[in-house]
């Protein structure tokens, strides 16, 4: 995967989707047409926070390379050199997957 190009604004960050397998425990083969949208992503950029009602930056929990979940429904999809990805604001990150 060659490196987007972009930088999100403000408390956004740019993730990509982590493909599910095709097959799943007990050997069964899910169709395309069946699969759900993937919920884990990896973060590939993180905007700079958002403002406070002071003019003060709150920085992003998130960094480059974190897996996270995603809400199922949050974002917009882009494609960017032929790749699929999608900007979400942090609070549609549900959660940092630990390794």
């Amino acid at each position: 995967m060659v490196e987007p190009k972009i930088r999100p604004l403000g408390e956004r960050v740019l993730v990509k989707l982590n493909e599910e397998k095709e097959v799943r425990k007990g050997g069964i083969i899910i169709p395309d047409t069946a699969k759900e949208k993937p919920q884990e992503a990896t973060v590939i950029a993180v905007g700079p926070g958002k403002l406070d009602e002071n003019g003060k930056r709150i920085p992003i929990e998130l960094k480059k390379g974190d897996k996270v979940l995603i809400s199922k429904y949050g974002g917009t999809e882009v494609k960017i050199d032929g790749e699929s990805f999608q900007i979400l604001r942090e609070d549609d990150v549900l959660a940092i997957i630990e390794e």
